[in-house]
């Protein structure tokens, strides 16, 4: 229990570093888009507002993922997390939408912008959210990994500015301000939707992506004084942490400690399957199973 609370601690802090990080960033990409007259940097400075409110709300329900299960939620509280995945989504792809709104009329009507301030923003744009995403690297939640993966292409959009910033600084093609931030919109919305089709699907308990369970069925069924096995369930609490509910029929009545060796056979195939939590019911060969699913 201490080692899972030292964990979701370390999550937190560096969320917390992030949030800051981003949040700072922001106020300082959102005036100097205003002072250079770039409809990219604006775009990016309202992209980057909204990493930081899905970053503070990261950090908060993450702070509750590491709460012990009670009364109220029997596994715990480790979907929180998921569920800040999920609403930072819905955040990035309303920001985006507006993104394309303010960006979309400037490519019929665009304006040249203030370049040398776009690269010395841009450098610090890849400066910021490096630190951020260098902190979040080794994240293993569902969570971290949509925050570091915004970071990464926030880092990789600043890389595109400072390459367009520096185009337009020796070439009049004020166009490319727009262009960029189109095209980095449109790839934040791109990556944004898959994550939330990710997150969406475990919320609706799919299977796991990891997991193979035609191929745990059949091992498990492979097994000797197994007849076969039946309602079996597998889904996700977070993306991480996975559980797995089985009934298998065997062929014949098992002693104790034949029926213990059993059990243990079968943990140690789910556990190599990445299956944390495991409910098994064995049933006798003449035993009715009263699940209508079965």
């Amino acid at each position: 229990m201490g080692d899972r609370h030292a964990h979701h601690h370390h999550r937190s802090t560096n969320l917390k570093t992030a949030f800051w990080l981003n949040i700072t960033f922001s106020i300082i990409e959102l005036a100097g888009g205003l002072f250079t007259n770039s409809v990219a940097i604006l775009a990016d400075a309202l992209h980057d507002l909204g990493d930081s409110v899905s970053l503070g709300l990261a950090w908060y329900l993450e702070k509750i993922a590491g709460k012990k299960r009670d009364a109220t939620f029997s596994y715990g509280y480790k979907r929180f997390s998921l569920l800040a995945a999920f609403i930072n989504g819905l955040i990035l792809i309303s920001g985006s939408v507006v993104i394309l709104f303010q960006a979309v009329p400037r490519l019929f009507n665009p304006q040249n912008p203030d370049t040398g301030g776009m690269i010395v923003l841009a450098v610090l744009g890849v400066l910021f959210n490096g630190i951020a995403a260098w902190r979040l690297q080794r994240g293993s939640s569902l969570n971290e990994k949509i925050i570091f993966w915004h970071l990464w292409e926030d880092i990789f959009g600043w890389i595109a500015v400072l390459i367009g910033a520096v185009i337009m600084h020796f070439t009049y093609i004020p166009v490319l301000d727009p262009l960029l931030s189109v095209g980095f919109t449109l790839f934040i919305l791109y990556q944004v939707v898959r994550n939330i089709l990710n997150v969406s699907g475990i919320f609706m308990q799919g299977i796991p992506a990891d997991i193979d369970s035609d191929l745990l069925e059949k091992e498990i069924n492979s097994l000797n004084k197994v007849e076969s096995i039946h309602d079996l369930h597998i889904w996700s609490l977070d993306g991480e942490t996975h559980i797995l509910t089985i009934h298998v029929k065997l062929i014949d009545d098992l002693s104790k400690p034949e029926q213990i060796d059993l059990k243990k056979q079968i943990r140690k195939i789910t556990q190599v399957s990445n299956v944390q939590h495991l409910t098994l019911e064995l049933e006798y060969k003449d035993e009715d199973c009263e699940l209508k699913d079965c």
